[in-house]
């Protein structure tokens, strides 16, 4: 498939950085290389993203220890691990999806990223790679992650963002963001900034900063063309994870933030929490 879409090279050009992306995209490949391999088995976890069959998207994360999620061979890559009881991924990859998944090492700050099709299995996912491909160390606030990990008390559903939420949504430095183009192709990326970058503007709007990355506008580009994205707020010391759902709106002409390129408004059409063992 080809690296990027039309509405990805929309956004290149709007930006002009549709020669970085070109000169980024040579680094995008079907197969997974050694190096990512090598660092794939070493996690503890792996967040996806992928479509509801009410074309909404949602991001999770699948925990499990060091080894759970390893490649098969060059084009395939197995979780040997499912979604938390609760979690919408639960029931959408007991069907093959078009999935996006992001490996990320806050202690090191690398991260790699994949997108494929994924295959229910018999404990796990199988997933067929279509672009595999690492990210530069920007925005990952360094920490030990011990990973995440869902107690028995199942999800807590909402319409809309609660005082709790807030707060929780208020302290983040980090989110991670799921979004799909118009024939269902999801990915998954990664969000930091200060405390307080992931601004809750009422119960059902958010808004956040867009700042410079790798020039390849995978996430707004999908915005772009298909408005449905999903993100996932860990908390890194409970493991309770928050999961929020909606469209989303690219401003252009925003004034707040000068290091940003644009802004995103998230109309929020559902919540749903996880709580952690921690």
């Amino acid at each position: 498939m080809a690296v990027y879409h039309a509405g990805e090279i929309a956004v290149q050009r709007r930006m002009g950085q549709q020669q970085i992306a070109d000169r980024v995209g040579r680094m995008v490949r079907a197969e997974i290389p050694t190096a990512a391999a090598d660092f794939l088995v070493q996690q503890p976890m792996a967040v996806v993203s992928a479509v509801d069959g009410e074309g909404r998207v949602w991001t999770g994360v699948i925990t499990g220890p060091p080894g759970f999620v390893h490649a098969a061979d060059p084009r395939t890559i197995v979780i040997a691990a499912s979604p938390a009881p609760g979690d919408p991924l639960a029931e959408i990859l007991t069907r093959p999806q078009r999935i996006g998944m992001i490996a990320i090492e806050p202690q090191t700050r690398r991260r790699m990223r994949v997108n494929g099709t994924a295959v229910p299995t018999a404990d796990g996912l199988r997933i067929h790679t279509d672009q595999v491909y690492s990210n530069c160390p920007k925005y990952i606030t360094p920490r030990t992650v011990p990973g995440l990990r869902s107690g028995p008390t199942g999800a807590r559903w909402a319409a809309e963002i609660d005082a709790h939420t807030r707060d929780v949504l208020g302290a983040a430095d980090t989110f991670f963001v799921g979004s799909a183009d118009t024939d269902g192709n999801a990915d998954a990326s990664h969000r930091g900034g200060d405390p307080g970058f992931l601004h809750v503007m009422s119960p059902t709007r958010l808004r956040w900063p867009d700042y410079r990355g790798n020039s390849m506008f995978m996430t707004l580009g999908n915005i772009a063309v298909n408005p449905h994205c999903g993100l996932l707020i860990p908390n890194w010391q409970t493991g309770s994870t928050i999961q929020l759902t909606g469209t989303a709106r690219i401003d252009w002409d925003h004034t707040e933030d000068a290091a940003a390129q644009c802004w995103i408004d998230l109309t929020v059409t559902a919540v749903v929490e996880l709580s952690g063992s921690g």
